[in-house]
């Protein structure tokens, strides 16, 4: 029967050490051998923290599945910046382009609840509200409002 283990490493920056090794290592797996496996794969995810999912079988081979950063992380990542907001809905800390927007949910939409892009999309600018992150200029809910009213277009397959 198939053992699993979830944890958060960073991008590319395994290490033997925790929260790793001493989670795998008493499954009687080669540590080294985990770690590079799981920094080639998250190597595109550099500077962010990525949920890994390691699955150990009886016969002590094994796979890893890797998660998508959290929304913020990726918001932040496109912008270069630290932290958000800390007077969200008073003061933007920077302004994303719908295009940005897009790309993000793009790369969400398996991990979230949302059915179609559009969702998606405003589930993104959700994030952003909450980070004190303005959109082409504009509070993230005014851009909401507008892609319900059908002023802005958010393509299926965007």
């Amino acid at each position: 029967m198939p053992r699993e283990v979830e944890v958060l490493v960073p991008g590319g920056k395994a290490t033997p050490g925790p929260p790793l090794g001493p989670v795998i290592g008493p499954l009687g797996l080669n540590v080294k051998q985990v770690v590079d496996k799981i920094n080639e794969a998250t190597k595109e995810f550099d500077g962010l923290s990525v949920p890994v999912k390691i699955i150990v079988h009886d016969d002590r081979s094994f796979e890893i599945e890797v998660g998508v950063p959290p929304t913020s992380a990726l918001i932040k990542k496109e912008l270069g910046i630290e932290k958000g907001s800390s007077k969200t809905g008073r003061e933007f800390v920077a302004d994303l382009k719908l295009e940005q927007v897009v790309k993000i949910a793009k790369m969400k939409k398996p991990e979230m609840l949302s059915y179609t892009m559009k969702a998606a999309v405003k589930e993104v600018l959700g994030t952003c509200v909450s980070m004190g992150v303005s959109v082409e200029g504009k509070n993230p809910k005014d851009v909401q409002k507008e892609i319900d009213e059908g002023k802005i277009e958010i393509p299926e397959e965007a």
